[in-house]
């Protein structure tokens, strides 16, 4: 059994003027529901084996502070360019080349490839990821080589508006 966190980086702060989309950085209401997002987490005592974050200044801040809610070591956050601009093929290339020892990832990443991504590995429709939007996929499979079209299950969907913070 395998388990996929997508998780979409939180919100962040307008793009100011000769700034790259890059290095976008969170906006207050962003640092807020990704902390409230990790405490789900959490409080459902979940914990990673492996975490891989976009690099995009944006998406390496909030797995860093879900990371902090869940007791995750920062230092152990893998970056891959890849993430970044990502369409769903990339995105799969990347799952198929996680090592099977790693039975539960989170990956932090973007839109429009992660709502595309959950469709495509569960046969779920999505309208939209929100910010800080998790989607936990459920693999019955012995390897993540294995991982393709209608693979997975969505066994879990969260985002910050759909239940109030406790």
């Amino acid at each position: 059994m395998k388990t996929l966190y997508l998780i979409r980086h939180s919100k962040s702060a307008v793009q100011m003027h000769n700034q790259e989309d890059f290095d976008r950085p969170l906006n207050e209401r962003g640092k807020k529901d990704a902390e409230e997002m990790g405490k789900r987490l959490h409080k459902k005592n979940v914990k990673p084996d492996m975490i891989i974050s976009s690099p995009a200044l944006r998406a390496l801040k909030t797995s860093k502070l879900f990371a902090a809610e869940i007791g995750y070591p920062e230092k152990n956050i893998r970056t891959d360019a890849a993430i970044y601009e990502a369409n769903i093929d990339k995105l799969i290339g990347l799952i198929r080349e996680i090592k099977d020892e790693n039975a539960k990832v989170f990956i932090f990443g973007h839109n429009p490839a992660f709502t595309g991504l959950v469709g495509y590995l569960t046969n779920t429709f999505l309208d939209n990821m929100p910010t800080s939007g998790i989607a936990q996929i459920n693999f019955d499979l012995p390897t993540w080589k294995q991982v393709t079209a209608n693979s997975g299950k969505l066994s879990y969907f969260d985002f910050p508006k759909n239940q109030p913070a406790s």
